[in-house]
């Protein structure tokens, strides 16, 4: 048995609901054959979040973690290639932090590429039948400090573990008095079961087109 951790954030911006919790709880409630999983909810907020992922991986002892993660606006799943080393909030988090161009790790290296097998996680994802692309960013707010946080802390304390990001589009009810697209939790979290089987049976990747040309 592989186990998964899956985290998701608690609702932000004035919103009810975070799809990316919703989906990472029901996708660890169920979790595909051969893998055993549990979710943890972190808060939107600054420092906090990866005080509480790193405690998560401690209790748990994962050997892959899916960081989810809201992404308004956005069509479909993403699965997110790479993480910053920047804090830069357009908006302030849940405790009215609002970093402006600071590291998420003094010192750290600029960036971290996922350690998923996301163009195999992209195919599988598709195959199941839930629209899914590459995201080549995952902005600079919470979702990306904890995407960096996370890879951080497999770089320096767990080389064993293998991990990434995956942002969620707007669920349905989110939506109903503006104009953007959504995804149905359910088909969410189907999509991060998939992830979690594939990345759990390989650690190759495919090589698929997958680029961004802007």
């Amino acid at each position: 048995m592989t186990r998964v951790l899956f985290t998701g954030f608690e609702p932000f911006g004035g919103e009810s609901v975070n799809p990316s919790w919703e989906a990472a709880a029901l996708a660890a409630a169920e979790p595909p054959p051969g893998v055993e999983a549990v979710a943890v909810r972190l808060p939107c907020v600054f420092g906090d979040a990866l005080d509480e992922l790193r405690a998560a991986v401690r209790r748990t002892g994962p050997e892959l973690v899916v960081c989810v993660g809201q992404a308004g606006g956005r069509p479909n799943v993403t699965l997110e290639r790479v993480a910053v080393n920047v804090d830069d909030a357009a908006i302030p988090d849940n405790a009215g932090r609002r970093p402006m161009d600071l590291p998420v790790v003094p010192g750290g290296p600029a960036a971290y590429f996922a350690t998923l097998p996301i163009k195999a996680c992209l195919a599988a994802v598709r195959e199941a039948g839930v629209p899914a692309s590459v995201s080549q960013s995952a902005g600079t707010f919470v979702c990306n400090h904890v995407f960096y946080g996370l890879m951080h802390l497999i770089a320096t304390d767990h080389p064993g573990v293998r991990g990434g990001f995956v942002h969620l589009p707007y669920a349905p009810e989110q939506v109903l008095a503006r104009a953007a697209p959504s995804l149905p939790v359910a088909d969410a979290a189907r999509a991060l079961r998939v992830v979690a089987a594939t990345a759990a049976t390989r650690s190759t990747d495919l090589r698929l087109g997958a680029g961004a040309v802007a």
